[in-house]
């Protein structure tokens, strides 16, 4: 499935939508896309729908922002700057992805085999001077997700 985004108005849309498609379960999503493309854009929508009044920023050297809102855990990691994905082993990230929290990670690829199979991804391109958002479902929960999304 592909969905156009006209600027930035329609990502952070995307985002609040899928904030609502979550689960209350643990639920991690995978953002691809280069530099400038969106993914924090969506990560931002999908924080404030949930609730979070603050600014939404790229953990680009942090490695991962805590958010706790009322409804449920969010950790938005950004690997960019992993040189070695072995640096992942320090983070505890089993602590990260054995509850209920909606894990998002841009550049998961950077990650690789230290990260769990993401339920969903999303990937954003350019188009022009718009985006294209493809999405791939990679559980039960991704597919019901998905599916829901394509309604």
């Amino acid at each position: 499935m592909e969905l156009f985004l006209a600027d930035e108005l329609a990502t952070l849309e995307l985002g609040k939508q899928l904030a609502q498609l979550a689960p209350a379960t643990q639920f991690t999503i995978f953002l691809e896309g280069e530099l400038g493309a969106g993914k924090t854009t969506f990560s931002r929508g999908l924080l404030q729908a949930l609730g979070h009044k603050g600014n939404v920023k790229s953990p680009t050297y942090t490695l991962v922002e805590r958010y706790d809102l009322a409804t449920r855990t969010v950790f938005h990691f950004d690997l960019y700057r992993v040189v070695d994905p072995e640096e992942l082993d320090y983070l505890g990230l089993d602590d990260y992805f054995s509850n209920d929290a909606l894990c998002l990670i841009e550049w998961a690829t950077l990650g690789s085999e230290h990260l769990p199979t993401p339920d969903l991804v999303l990937e954003i391109t350019y188009q022009n001077h718009a985006r294209v958002a493809k999405f791939k479902a990679h559980s039960t929960l991704g597919e019901k997700v998905y599916e829901q999304l394509h309604k």
